[in-house]
């Protein structure tokens, strides 16, 4: 990579970083360019040298968001849910949980964001892959059948996703182990019972 190239990709990062903490600071719709520019150490004609709006910030957020969870996935949703076995869906769930406290600040200024049709297009097209992996671990299992098997893993995501949200807005209300115990034998009978 030449030293332009190293350049850019820094003012990238940092533009990301620097945006990341405004959202947190002051809101997702608070926040302006010239915000992002100004505590990037920028200006607003180098931001649009890289993104072509706030939401395209969020979206590269949300693409970031999207490695940090799938970075610490083996085996993969695919695959553990073609086990079918309760030790591993626990041990993915339990994954997931302990990556909230990173992935909190990415998540809450994406749901402020879900106006921006971008982003809102984004988030949805994030779900829709995760509820994919499912199918496919499902369909290779041969468990489940064939006409319950995405209304089953869109039901499973979505308990997880709201468990999320109720997290990044009380906390435990509910002690994690319990919440862990729960959303896993929950699994199980969607997903690793036929």
């Amino acid at each position: 990579m030449s030293l332009r190239a190293a350049q850019k990709q820094m003012t990238y990062e940092l533009f990301l970083a620097r945006a990341l903490e405004l959202f947190g600071a002051k809101g997702y719709a608070a926040t302006t360019i010239d915000d992002i520019a100004t505590a990037a150490g920028s200006t607003r004609t180098t931001f649009y040298l890289h993104f072509s709006s706030k939401s395209e910030v969020m979206s590269a957020l949300l693409t970031k968001v999207d490695a940090i969870l799938t970075a610490a996935d083996d085996p993969s949703l695919t695959d553990v849910v073609a086990s079918g076995s309760r030790t591993l869906i626990r041990r993915w769930i339990d994954r997931k949980f302990s990556q909230w406290d990173e992935i909190e600040p990415y998540l809450t200024a994406s749901y402020q964001a879900a106006h921006e049709p971008e982003v809102a297009a984004r988030t949805e097209q994030w779900f829709e892959d995760a509820v994919g992996d499912m199918i496919a671990g499902l369909d290779r299992a041969g468990r489940v059948p064939a006409d319950r098997r995405r209304i089953r893993c869109v039901l499973a995501f979505g308990q997880l996703e709201h468990l999320s949200r109720r997290y990044f807005s009380v906390g435990w209300i509910t002690p994690r182990e319990v919440c862990l115990d729960e959303l896993t034998e929950s699994w199980c009978h969607l997903l690793a019972v036929d």
